[in-house]
């Protein structure tokens, strides 16, 4: 069942207004990694292809929030099998952002397991009736977008890889070859998490990795989390931006248009 829109908050709304109305169907999905129970929101277009390309969005460090489902579902009216995946586990939803800055802080610390979540949903994902596997990305926000350059720097078999306002930086850079999907990184030029100084060690690694497609746009005046509608906390260093956020999801629609063709 697809999202009940009058119970998302305005700015959820708008955003999902934001692409064109195409039938829709969704269902929640459970899976698991390493023995740990994991959700997911699938959303499919109504008249998909026998074989379409498909996306894998990881969500923020709130977890499987209707946002990522909301994207998801923008993803589907675009013509891609998408899910929204989950990286916490389905019994370890934050309840506020301590708990969330907990558990994200949980797999930054162990890069190991974040890269073993990540390709547990994109195994469900590949599994998934109706979908081309040579066809398939991993992008994600915040917390989700340093998981998708962790499925970029773990050699993930992806056509390409977009991380929104995601965390540059890693415990474990990118070894010599591996690296082999287009990246695409989104971040705000504003944005106290991601300084210039870490977009910089960005370039270096994928430079010292040898990877031969990889893109950095930076949005002027761009906090973190400028893509997640309703965030408000400038004095964190995080408020969400309009302008960004479309020219963001622009970037986007052009990279799968040319890597997911």
């Amino acid at each position: 069942m697809t999202l009940d829109a009058s119970a998302l908050t305005p700015e959820l709304r708008d955003l999902l207004g934001s692409v064109p109305e195409a039938a829709v169907t969704a269902t929640d999905v459970q899976h698991d990694s390493a023995g740990t129970a994991l959700g997911g929101y699938l959303a499919t277009p109504a008249d998909a292809d026998d074989l379409s390309p498909a996306v894998l969005v990881l969500h923020d460090w709130f977890g499987l929030t209707d946002h990522v489902k909301v994207r998801a579902e923008m993803l589907a009216r675009l013509g891609y099998i998408a899910l929204a995946g989950d990286i916490y586990g389905a019994d370890s939803q934050p309840a506020d952002g301590d708990e969330a800055g907990a558990l994200a802080g949980r797999f930054y610390g162990d890069v190991d397991l974040f890269r073993e979540r990540v390709l547990a949903n994109l195994d469900t994902l590949k599994a998934t009736p109706g979908v081309d596997q040579s066809r398939i990305a991993v992008m994600g926000y915040c917390f989700g977008g340093s998981g998708a350059l962790e499925a970029a720097r773990a050699g993930a078999d992806v056509a390409g890889v977009v991380s929104f306002h995601g965390n540059l930086s890693t415990q474990s850079p990118a070894a010599s070859g591996s690296v082999t999907a287009p990246v695409l990184v989104l971040t705000g030029a504003a944005d106290p998490i991601v300084p210039p100084a870490a977009v910089e060690a960005f370039e270096d690694e994928m430079t010292s990795a040898g990877a031969d497609d990889w893109q950095i746009v930076s949005y002027s005046g761009a906090l973190h989390a400028f893509a997640v509608p309703g965030t408000d906390a400038p004095d964190h260093g995080a408020a969400f931006q309009e302008r960004a956020n479309t020219r963001s999801w622009a970037a986007m629609e052009t990279f799968f248009g040319e890597v997911l063709a």
